[in-house]
């Protein structure tokens, strides 16, 4: 270990990342692992009924008072929506259609973006590959706090606005630590739904518009669901990069609270994600673990040692021939 972390600095680290030597270690032993790996069927129907359900309630809402429109937004519409996003999430892995057919994957995040109302799935991709990569890679990993947050946003109050600002600094953070060009499909991923607000906007008006983008905000900031982006990879357990949820909030979101067995196997569909955990169990049993996302929220908020600042650092050195090696 190197510097302390807590509210003054990240946990700096110079050791690579787990999760690469923990997956050798398990295949050795559990070669039928690899089985696991590849795309999930039933992904594509279940994420085209929640696209049909959101289009449904767009219906629905046209009428409501302003009242009844942002409580459904953050009762069920927004749950839906973040619940998309972590299929996208999974979609990123090409665990839809496969690696054979990777475009279907990068249209089909398209397709599942509609109802969220901001077009991010193709960009979310081209991050989100860094995040793994370099797992808490100092101006590497997409995924850490700005120094800038770690330092403002220390106190009970201010941590409590920090969460409710979490979309605007999950979007802006890749933009600030390593951009990258735009590209043709990012193009495309913003006509595309562009298109679709627009038609929303043109049969039912303003108000289904609202509870599709109002939803998304409100889900993916101060709501039980958004435990996740905290239980993750803050340093609830010091010293760990990554800690696994395995409460009953998986069952809509991908399961994507088995995040110790995801970053292990990132091909493996979250579907198949507790077979991991079931095979390999002697790995993860003695691990630290979340059971309620909720407390997650209120802990982050009210524990003096958590804040944007709790979260593992490390500095890596590029390797020209592929992925990275400790500096």
């Amino acid at each position: 270990m190197g510097r302390s972390g807590g509210r003054d600095d990240f946990e700096w680290v110079y050791t690579d990342q787990p999760h690469t030597e923990r997956r050798k270690e398990i295949l050795a032993k559990y070669p039928e692992i690899k089985k696991l790996m590849g795309p999930d069927p039933r992904m594509k129907w279940v994420v085209s009924l929640m696209v049909l359900t959101q289009l449904v309630a767009c219906y629905l809402v046209k009428d409501l008072s302003w009242k009844w429109l942002f409580f459904w937004a953050y009762a069920f519409g927004g749950c839906v929506n973040h619940s998309m996003t972590l299929a996208i999430h999974d979609i990123a892995h090409n665990v839809a259609f496969g690696n054979k057919m990777a475009k279907w994957n990068r249209y089909f995040g398209m397709f599942a973006n509609l109802p969220i109302g901001f077009p991010y799935a193709t960009s979310f991709k081209k991050y989100h590959i860094d995040h793994h990569r370099y797992l808490a890679g100092d101006k590497l990993d997409p995924d850490l706090p700005t120094e800038l947050e770690g330092r403002f946003f220390n106190s009970p109050l201010r941590k409590v606005v920090w969460l409710v600002l979490q979309p605007l600094f999950y979007i802006t953070r890749p933009l600030l630590a390593n951009p990258k060009p735009v590209s043709q499909m990012e193009l495309v991923n913003v006509a595309v739904q562009l298109a679709y607000n627009f038609l929303i906007y043109s049969l039912w008006g303003a108000k289904p518009l609202v509870y599709m983008i109002g939803g998304t905000v409100l889900a993916t900031g101060l709501h039980p669901i958004s435990g996740h982006f905290l239980a993750e990879h803050y340093m609830y357990a010091r010293g760990h990069d990554t800690v696994s949820y395995y409460g009953p909030l998986n069952w809509i979101t991908f399961n994507v609270g088995y995040h110790m067995e995801h970053h292990d196997f990132p091909s493996i569909p979250g579907s198949k994600l507790p077979l991991v955990k079931t095979i390999a169990s002697e790995y993860y049993d003695n691990l630290p673990y979340h059971s309620s996302w909720f407390l997650v929220l209120w802990d982050f908020v009210f524990k003096e040692e958590l804040g944007p600042f709790a979260r593992v650092k490390r500095t890596y050195k590029a390797n020209p021939p592929g992925g990275a090696v400790m500096r």
